[in-house]
């Protein structure tokens, strides 16, 4: 299983966003993510955070918070548990990132953007101040069968 980090920074009311626009061979291209990555071998998944958070942006997380873990299961790739942070604190000049172009997007903005359907079931409860979760997503191809929280079905 593949772990990784995704994480949402947050200032005056709008959110750190990743177009995935530069690699070829991205199953995340043409959409909208968070910033974050794969753990190395010996990693937390904190130092993933702030390694990657300071790779993809320039910027030097101070103030963090694990929201909750997200399991996605696809017919495509290898099931990954994916830590899930949100950050309204860090330093630094936002840089240019080589996985896509960054931009700050107001919150209320965000259902308009391209993105993966689970990604919403998640930013929503991100936006909504939920307390930690559990989520597992099921794809076939880009499609999304099934959504859990916290064990339970997600009506969708």
């Amino acid at each position: 299983m593949l772990h990784s980090t995704l994480c949402y920074l947050e200032r005056e009311g709008q959110v750190l966003m990743l177009f995935r626009d530069k690699k070829k061979n991205d199953g995340n291209r043409g959409k909208w993510i968070g910033v974050g990555g794969k753990l190395k071998e010996s990693e937390s998944p904190d130092e993933c955070l702030l390694r990657e958070v300071k790779e993809e942006t320039g910027l030097t997380l101070t103030s963090y918070a694990l929201r909750g873990i997200v399991t996605f299961v696809s017919d495509l790739w290898e099931t990954e548990q994916m830590y899930l942070f949100t950050a309204d604190g860090f330093t630094g000049t936002l840089t240019e990132c080589e996985e896509g172009t960054l931009a700050w997007k107001k919150k209320e903005e965000l259902s308009d953007l391209p993105m993966w359907e689970g990604d919403r079931l998640f930013l929503d409860l991100l936006r909504e101040g939920a307390p930690f979760f559990l989520m597992k997503l099921v794809y076939r191809g880009d499609r999304l069968v099934e959504a859990r929280l916290n064990g339970k079905e997600i009506n969708r």
